[in-house]
């Protein structure tokens, strides 16, 4: 009988991080850091062969598949001790994509999978936190609606919103759990509505759901453009890492982040990164809240930053390069999500390959070859003149924000992906100019000479995407208003 998944958890894995291929690059981590110890949560990765089969037989799973990811989701309850739809001990887990190469955000991911009316009553129970349980449940049906059954995002935040003008709070954080429930049945309402079916209940169900969903997103329009922009050919498909969950969204004692273990926008020896106290790993990397800067965790979170320190050591000799890794921290404990290599602004790229020869962690020879030929061309874009005097400036500045990449870009403000890729096409010079980027805004950020969002940091997805292509990218501390176009 042919492998289609492939487990991991309690110290063992079956594959490493040379399986890319197979199980794509972040199923791949996963293994790798659970053989060298890292705390990684338990889960299994399907192969990115049954992706190229789905894709094959005409969007068919191969006849073995459902017998080893029931297989599989038994041996993750032993290992996890908690079973899926479980009314008193409720197992949730993430469902997420990894293709071999890179693409950040452009393919799906469903968190907080395996609950319904009886199970986030247990979850409330286990967790003695109501309020957070019911927050997860939300997020699940939402995430659900939106990328399973493909309804609009933005009428379920104009939901969220609507709540949270109505309890007069500005932040998710301040919601209380009775919020939550009503916005779960204003949500399964809205589901019905657009569906005429009943949000599904059974864990299975919602999980081959989610399954689905993420071999779809491999074909989406997106993931299509990113792979042509970025000239990513020959691969099978996306893998789905199906992994238990861990909740930085129970208090003040958990958060969630992303770093990287070298600075990629200079190429600094600095622990670099974002990170947000009672929140989950998506608010991070969609750039929903503007985060906080890592090094503010060795005075909110100093134990865990200590580990977090000696992961960043391990890791980057382990792959001798510098690693963009994503983290979560559960009341208290730390938990490894994701390691890769991380992209990086071509001053950077240099930086780092001289530095890494210096510290013996790889040859001369390997640091000439990591330096692209695009890497040198990219030296010489625009930056703005260090010997230019704000004060001197007679333009009115409008917002001002985090610059998340290095650069300096001259352009005519545009608040749509559809917008700037209309006007680039006609030669125009484009500011992309937009709440929060989301994957589907790719082709317009393509094209634009720079990114400027109300919301997010420097590792948000805008940031990591084009961090290596020298588009400058900066999360605004204030949202432009009343303006249709500006000149400069």
């Amino acid at each position: 009988m042919k492998k289609w998944a492939y487990f991991f958890g309690a110290g063992k894995a079956e594959g490493d991080g040379t399986w890319r291929d197979l199980l794509g690059g972040k199923g791949a981590g996963l293994a790798e850091m659970t053989k060298i110890g890292l705390p990684v949560p338990a889960g299994f990765t399907i192969s990115t062969e049954a992706c190229d089969y789905f894709y094959k037989n005409g969007k068919k799973y191969p006849s073995e598949l459902k017998k080893q990811v029931a297989d599989n989701v038994v041996t993750l309850e032993r290992t996890t001790k908690k079973k899926l739809g479980d009314p008193k001990n409720p197992l949730l887990v993430s469902v997420r994509s990894g293709s071999a190469r890179s693409m950040p955000g452009m393919m799906e991911t469903i968190l907080n999978l395996g609950l319904n009316d009886r199970s986030v009553a247990g979850l409330a129970s286990t967790t003695r936190n109501e309020r957070f349980a019911y927050d997860a449940y939300r997020r699940f049906v939402q995430m659900y609606s939106t990328v399973v059954m493909g309804m609009s995002k933005e009428d379920l935040e104009h939901r969220l919103r609507a709540l949270k003008d109505r309890l007069r709070v500005k932040e998710d954080t301040a919601v209380p759990a009775s919020g939550w429930k009503e916005l779960v049945a204003e949500y399964k309402a809205y589901f019905r509505k657009e569906s005429g079916k009943d949000f599904p209940d059974d864990p299975i169900d919602q999980l081959w759901g989610a399954i689905g969903a993420v071999f779809g997103s491999w074909m989406a329009e997106k993931a299509v453009t990113y792979r042509r922009v970025e000239k990513i050919t020959g691969l099978l498909g996306t893998a789905v890492n199906v992994v238990q969950m861990v909740f930085g969204n129970t208090g003040d004692t958990s958060g969630t982040g992303v770093c990287f273990t070298r600075d990629p926008s200079s190429g600094e020896k600095i622990f670099y990164g974002d990170y947000l106290v009672n929140a989950q790993g998506e608010d991070v990397v969609a750039g929903i809240r503007t985060p906080m800067p890592l090094r503010a965790m060795q005075k909110t979170m100093p134990k865990v930053y200590g580990q977090l320190e000696k992961v960043r050591v391990k890791l980057e000799k382990h792959y001798r390069d510098m690693q963009d890794m994503e983290f979560t921290v559960e009341d208290g404990k730390l938990y490894m999500l994701q390691t890769r290599t991380g992209k990086r602004t071509p001053a950077a790229a240099f930086r780092i390959a001289v530095d890494m020869a210096n510290e013996k962690l790889i040859t001369k020879e390997e640091a000439i070859l990591r330096i692209k030929p695009e890497d040198i061309e990219r030296l010489f874009y625009p930056v703005i003149d260090v010997k230019v005097d704000r004060k001197s400036l007679t333009s009115k500045i409008l917002a001002t924000g985090i610059n998340a990449v290095p650069g300096a870009a001259v352009g005519k403000v545009v608040f749509s992906a559809q917008r700037a890729e209309e006007w680039a096409e006609r030669g125009e010079k484009v500011i992309l100019v937009r709440r929060e980027t989301s994957p589907e805004d790719v082709g317009g950020m393509a094209v634009a000479q720079g990114i400027l969002t109300a919301t997010g940091g420097k590792t948000s997805h805008a940031a990591v995407l084009h961090r290596s292509d020298a588009i400058g990218c900066s999360a605004a501390s204030e949202v432009l208003r009343n303006a249709d176009e500006v000149g400069r």
